[in-house]
């Protein structure tokens, strides 16, 4: 048995491994990965004591989960920004959670093929494509991993009544929490599990008889165990609901009422179901609805009633049931959309951990239904393969989707309606690729979907001053700004365009409004610094730049605009200095050794500018301008 367990375990992390691997080829999407790895100074920093410390203080992207955050900052200082091993680093821990799965389920049932096939379909469904092929979605990966340790030093502890794991499952939920608070519903799974398989309830009913009293008391006891973990499962509630609140990503009841909130979750909870039969038109995003159908809810309502009824009707005879239905009740439960996080109505990653519960019905009803049936072996083994391959292709089709930013928006505006935030996004790859003219129409059918969306606007504003279209520019992110006074994106914005428009004084108070939302934003602290500058107020100026420097401290960046600032006022010597500092971060900077050259040439300094010519040529061979200054400083010699 313990050999064709851990047979049966490999054959899985190859499987996932071999189905997932695809995702090395992709690029990194422009929606949250911004903000938890390509965009954000203390990720890109790399691991160190600032990070560390910045990881278990921060309430960025609207969570407290710092070994999220450390996870990330492992990769970067592994692997840089290169996104094929960020992707790796996902599926690895994707097939660690599925090997554990498979060892947790057959350690307790001991049905070593139910057990290997709810671990198969987790494996692969594609529902669990956007957990593993989205680099802002590791949180889901790496929390599942930390809960089924958690649950399986919990059966540790219950086999051996040591106090040990009963402490080791705690730091390792604890661990869960720090990772994605979805998983403060963990000591519920703990009591279904309870029920069955452990089967604690019917050996402790045994144990105090028959009376009313007694009977209640397992369930007491078992939920006194409990105490600690529901206590941690409170304070990262709280916190929880603390950082989406300061993020602005918790909706407010003006804007979502209760009523709409309850009519959704209900759909919801029924949608995940029909989504896990059938994996069709899966998306990144699935808009709140404008208007919901109240029949469809009360149908919802009823069904999820029916199927709850059927589950304790059979729970003697399925006890499988009970915990199966109840995971993924519980599980889903915050993140159903009660309390409304975000503009989905409902999304593929919510059911990560939830979907658990539903395979392990279906593995183990099915089977128990076919009992008596004379070809029940030739059925199961024909229905087992042909369910794996067909789940297997739609997850590798759905995967492909993943690859990059146009791909993924594109498909997700074909499978969904009035999806303004995806408009969003599409339409900033194109202005990105260049695709100026597509990308303002883009935004425009953002505005007609939501007239209220800030991120439209700024933009329409970003496209107008790329446009030199500067009044235009202004009124849009005029129209951002009355939506969401605190818009970064519109505030830097218009602090761009006024700055074009030579109204330094304007650019630097939206600069300076902008580092009060947000002090940690790098570019605008280099911006200011420029404004500054060029206002003559060069010791204010110098103090934004060495903030710059220390937020991204491995960028040349600020040092490059500094430089180059300077060398545009005639300041030779100060652009020198500025440049230094460009090329202790960054060395082979091709950008710091050219502008050094025409420093130094400016300077009348020509052996050193020739040198620094020659070293960009070095760094990229055939650069045309290096080379006309550089045989321009040899005919002069």
């Amino acid at each position: 048995m313990r050999n064709n367990k851990m047979l049966l375990g490999i054959v899985l992390v190859v499987v996932t491994v071999a189905v997932f691997l695809q995702t090395t080829t992709h690029q990194f999407i422009n929606f949250d990965d911004p903000g938890y790895v390509t965009a954000n100074p203390a990720v890109k920093g790399g691991l160190s004591a600032a990070g560390v410390a910045w990881a278990f203080t921060s309430t960025a992207m609207s969570n407290w989960h710092p070994l999220t955050w450390l996870s990330h900052m492992l990769d970067v200082q592994l692997f840089g920004l290169e996104p094929r091993w960020h992707h790796l680093t996902s599926v690895l821990l994707h097939a660690a959670a599925v090997f554990l799965l498979f060892q947790l389920l057959a350690g307790i049932t001991e049905a070593l093929w139910q057990s290997f096939f709810v671990a198969l379909l987790f494996a692969i469904h594609p529902l669990h494509v956007e957990s593993v092929a989205w680099v802002a979605e590791r949180k889901d990966v790496l929390s599942c991993l930390f809960g089924l340790l958690a649950l399986s030093s919990y059966v540790r502890y219950v086999k051996s009544s040591g106090y040990r794991w009963y402490l080791v499952s705690l730091l390792l939920f604890v661990a869960a929490l720090m990772s994605k608070p979805m998983l403060v519903t963990l000591p519920v799974v703990m009591l279904l599990l309870d029920y069955w398989p452990l089967a604690r309830y019917v050996r402790m009913e045994e144990a105090c008889g028959d009376s009313t009293v007694s009977r209640r008391a397992p369930f007491l006891r078992l939920v006194r165990e409990k105490i600690p973990f529901f206590l941690f499962s409170a304070a990262s509630s709280i916190i929880t609901v603390y950082g989406q609140q300061k993020g602005g990503a918790m909706a407010t009841l003006d804007k979502v009422p209760v009523f709409a909130r309850v009519e959704n979750a209900l759909i919801a909870w029924i949608k995940y179901i029909a989504l896990m039969f059938w994996p069709q038109d899966l998306a990144i995003l699935y808009p709140f609805p404008k208007h919901l159908v109240l029949w469809q809810a009360a149908l919802a309502a009823v069904a999820l009633v029916l199927i709850s009824t059927v589950v304790l009707r059979y729970r003697v005879r399925f006890p499988y049931l009970v915990t199966g239905w109840f995971w993924y009740l519980v599980t889903t439960l915050p993140v159903i959309g009660l309390i409304q996080v975000g503009g989905q109505s409902l999304a593929d990653r919510y059911t990560y951990i939830p979907l658990i519960g539903l395979f392990i019905i279906c593995c183990w009803l099915l089977p128990d239904l076919m009992q008596g049936w004379q070809h029940r072996q030739v059925v199961l083994a024909v229905l087992a393969p042909l369910v794996f391959c067909l789940l297997t292709a739609v997850t590798w089709h759905q995967l492909g989707y993943w690859k990059d930013d146009f791909s993924l928006f594109r498909h997700t505006l074909d499978v969904t309606s009035d999806n303004y935030l995806i408009l969003n996004n599409y339409g900033i790859a194109l202005d990105a690729k260049g695709n100026h003219s597509e990308a303002y129409g883009y935004f425009v059918e953002a505005v007609r979907v939501n007239p209220r969306s800030a991120m439209a606007y700024s933009n329409l504003g970003s496209v107008s001053l790329g446009w030199g279209k500067l009044d235009e520019a202004i009124q849009n992110y005029t129209k951002a700004l009355e939506i969401n006074p605190n818009h970064l994106q519109a505030r830097a914005g218009m602090g761009k365009t006024l700055a074009a428009m030579g109204r330094l004084d304007e650019a630097v108070w939206q600069y300076q409004q902008v580092l009060k939302i947000d002090p940690s934003f790098a570019t605008a602290h280099q911006k200011l610094a420029l404004l500054l500058m060029k206002l003559g107020k060069n010791t204010e100026a110098q103090s934004h730049y060495m903030t710059a420097l220390q937020l991204e401290p491995n960028s040349p960046k600020a040092a490059l605009d500094m430089g180059i600032a300077m060398a545009q006022e005639g300041k030779m010597v100060e652009a020198l200095g500025y440049f230094e500092d460009a090329l202790r971060v960054a060395p082979a900077s091709v950008e710091a050794h050219f502008n050094r050259g025409l420093a130094f040439v400016r300077l009348n300094r020509k052996d050193e500018a020739a040198a620094e010519f020659a070293r960009v040529l070095e760094l990229r061979p055939g650069a045309p301008e290096a080379q006309h200054w550089l045989d321009m400083l040899r005919q002069t010699n």
